[in-house]
């Protein structure tokens, strides 16, 4: 069974702009199991699903927790979810894990705005594990910042660090400390808009992180300009299918009767990850890391693009 139909059993605001929505089984089943790391598909409406962390404890099995902000350039998504009530059913996916813990002697977490919601997955796995683990968490004021009661109340509080942008500068983040932990033995895991990324990478990478122990999760991608026109071949059939320079592989293909499953279409689920027989691939995605694209033999046609002619294996 790949999808579930699950009740919102309890909705409360836990910061300006972000919801919590507790799911649970109308019947009381339990769920399926998920890792630290894991997200869940919410399928909205037709032709609109949308990718949402778990936040609560792996080690539960009655519930999924998230946490969603009411992006202010909504493409559906978040405003859909913001007007659910307690009492609705949805369509949700069985959980995914594209951002996994790595067993090591120790993890750095960093989470900014939204981007907390896995981390307190990771946190609650690590504490259970008593694996050793920092959590820094950055956020606009105290009034956007979500789940801080909770990080308050938790018996790993002592390991988690709050920094607001309107605070006092002796608390903002300071990426330094890094130079107190391993490289060769520490793991970096971050979470929240693409300059907080690239900040918190860029640091790390600077003080001797090696990129296999830098993991990042995106939850938007970049915009992206339109492409040059291409032709993509369907190796099974050899139809040629031309790609205006303003249309989605992934639509383009849509149009002339070739489906490929799509969810974020942002290049950043993997739900549409297709091999590339031959060809050169323009990367627009947020998924693969670097030693993934080299290879070039996959690709999210649903963002990325291709130079010439592609041949996918469809």
């Amino acid at each position: 069974m790949n999808t579930l139909n699950l009740q919102v059993s309890r909705k409360c605001e836990v910061a300006q702009g972000i919801v919590s929505i507790e799911l649970r089984d109308p019947a009381g089943r339990r769920l399926p199991p998920f890792t630290a790391g894991s997200h869940i598909d919410i399928h909205i409406g037709p032709q609109l699903v949308r990718q949402y962390s778990l936040c609560n404890s792996p080690s539960e099995t009655d519930r999924y927790l998230l946490g969603v902000l009411l992006e202010p350039k909504s493409r559906g998504g978040s405003a859909a979810m913001h007007r659910f009530s307690e009492g609705d059913v949805l369509s949700v996916g069985v959980p995914r894990n594209n951002f996994p813990l790595v067993p090591s002697r120790r993890s750095l977490l960093f989470a900014g705005g939204i981007g907390i919601t896995p981390m307190l997955s990771m946190a609650e796995a690590l504490w259970q594990t008593q694996a050793s683990f920092e959590l820094a968490y950055c956020a606009r004021s105290a009034a956007h910042a979500a789940f801080t009661d909770r990080l308050r109340s938790a018996p790993y509080a002592a390991y988690t660090h709050l920094h607001l942008d309107d605070g006092a500068p002796e608390q903002k983040l300071q990426m330094d400390r890094l130079a107190q932990e391993d490289p060769a033995s520490t793991h970096v895991y971050v979470c929240g808009p693409k300059g907080f990324i690239e900040y918190v990478c860029g640091a790390a990478r600077e003080r001797g992180w090696p990129e296999k122990h830098i993991h990042v999760e995106h939850f938007t991608a970049a915009a992206v300009e339109s492409g040059s026109a291409l032709k993509v071949q369907i190796a099974s059939t050899g139809q040629c299918i031309d790609i205006p320079p303003d249309v989605s592989i992934t639509t383009a293909l849509a149009q002339h009767g070739v489906e490929i499953p799509v969810s974020c279409e942002q290049g950043i689920c993997g739900t549409c990850i297709t091999r590339v027989v031959s060809g050169e691939i323009d990367h627009r995605d947020n998924y693969f890391n670097e030693s993934e694209r080299a290879q070039g033999n996959q690709m999210t046609p649903c963002c990325s693009r291709g130079i010439g002619t592609l041949v996918l294996d469809l």
